[in-house]
């Protein structure tokens, strides 16, 4: 069995498939979708002030700030960077993990990259994609071990960490022995924070990125410098055997990443399909409908969120969101403006939607998510969708068009068309550029907002 730092050291970009490669690519440009409506949060105002005030770094080693640009030390960048594309849950998930690698990888190693630059030390596309892909793999199996072997249902922070230690450990060139210390140090300094706690009180905590982040690039470093910490028991521990014996000859990332068409929690996404499903082809409006039932599974229905008073709760919620759907018909950065919680129609719509868990539902929903929901209309009619799974998933994918209508959507009014489709299809082709050409990619990311 191959070890997670022999992975991190000795991967080649000739060794990462094809598929592998086509994940990241599309990862990369949809994350960075995701950050620009972020940048418009309050959550990526304040955590960008704390980065600047309380996270500064000398010139030669500082990463600038996604859409923004005031440089700050590695972390401080990841710090930020993290918290604003989690600002906005529209980022890509692994329902396996229960959570979110992208959020807490991209913004990392793309703080370590442009602070490498500053030193000299341009990478290669190619150089990126290793450390990506290093990044993601040892986060998702970090994350299974982690799920399979304690009780309490962690944020996405805990195992992210060990991955972005293990992602900056080979942009650092550490050894493998500094890679299996980076791992431990994050692994035991990055948060273990408790989903559901987020879930039943959303705030702006979310899903613990923001610290994940961090904590593995100041790992990484740590390590660099002699400090110990292994091993990582996510990694390296009797029990994670199971989620670590064909490492590298097989991807999880490719087998369980998922996407997003809308910008709340994965869990609501089967309902809001089947919703906006039923009302299209019943060629329906909001004004036909009296009620909704939703049937999902556990976790989904703790969404609830009828009233929701903030972005938070109507990201971390279900009833509003189908409401939103069902009055809408789309939800998109628009819906994620305060006026919509106050909508009468969606309101009306939300405080009409019973939830309800079911056994069957909740006992499938483990590598996918599971739900259906019946529209009782105002003439007496009941419709009901059939069972379904979320849009994005592999088994029925976004498609090209769907994927580049999502982008433009969310950088629409935020980033000039050009440079926006400029930074798009550098992106999608990133590690085919060479050390000038991905400095110039960094360089559309971290410019402010163009409005």
């Amino acid at each position: 069995m191959t070890s997670f730092s022999e992975f991190a050291g000795s991967l080649t970009y000739d060794a990462i498939p094809e598929a592998m490669r086509a994940v990241l690519r599309r990862s990369f440009a949809d994350t960075l979708g995701v950050a620009a409506v972020g940048s418009t949060t309050e959550i990526s105002s304040i955590t960008k002030t704390i980065a600047d005030r309380l996270w500064r770094s000398s010139p030669e080693i500082a990463a600038r700030m996604i859409f923004d640009g005031r440089p700050v030390s590695p972390a401080g960048a990841a710090y930020a960077g993290a918290f604003t594309i989690d600002s906005i849950d529209g980022h890509d998930t692994t329902s396996p993990c229960k959570g979110h690698a992208g959020s807490a990888v991209f913004p990392a190693l793309l703080a370590v990259a442009d602070s490498l630059r500053a030193s000299g030390a341009a990478l290669s596309g190619e150089e990126l994609m290793v450390a990506l892909a290093v990044a993601y793999e040892v986060s998702y199996r970090a994350g299974l071990t982690l799920h399979g072997t304690v009780s309490d249902y962690h944020t996405s922070g805990a195992w992210t960490a060990v991955g972005v230690a293990a992602g900056v450990s080979r942009l650092l060139r550490l050894s493998q022995e500094q890679t299996r210390h980076a791992a431990g140090i994050a692994e035991y300094h990055g948060p273990r924070s408790q989903m559901m706690r987020c879930i039943d009180f959303p705030t702006m905590l979310r899903d613990g990125v923001g610290w994940g982040a961090p904590s593995g690039v100041m790992a990484a470093y740590m390590a660099e410098l002699g400090f110990t910490g292994a091993p990582a028991i996510t990694a390296e521990g009797q029990a994670a055997a199971p989620w670590w014996s064909d490492l590298g000859q097989a991807w999880r990332v490719v087998e369980d990443t998922s996407y997003k068409p809308y910008p709340v929690c994965r869990w609501a996404h089967p309902s809001i399909d089947a919703a906006r499903d039923l009302m299209r082809d019943n060629k329906l409006s909001s004004e036909d409908v009296a009620r909704v039932r939703i049937q999902t599974f556990h976790y989904a229905v703790r969404l609830a969120g009828h009233n929701p008073k903030t972005l938070d709760e109507m990201s971390y919620s279900i009833a509003f969101p189908v409401a939103t759907m069902i009055v809408r018909g789309k939800i998109g950065p628009q819906e994620l403006l305060p006026q919509v919680l106050q909508d009468e129609e969606i309101r009306r719509i939300s405080n009409a939607t019973e939830l309800v868990e079911t056994e069957h539902y909740t006992r499938i929903s483990v590598g996918k998510r599971w739900a259906d929901v019946t529209l009782y209309l105002k003439d007496g009619r009941e419709i009901m969708s059939e069972p379904r799974t979320p849009k994005g998933d592999r088994d029925n994918p976004m498609n090209d068009d769907e994927f580049h209508q999502k982008y433009a959507t969310f950088t629409d009014g935020l980033i000039g068309k050009d440079r926006a489709d400029e930074m798009e299809a550098m992106a999608l082709s990133f590690d085919a550029l060479d050390s000038q050409g991905l400095s110039r990619l960094i360089d559309l990311t971290v410019a402010p907002l163009d409005c």
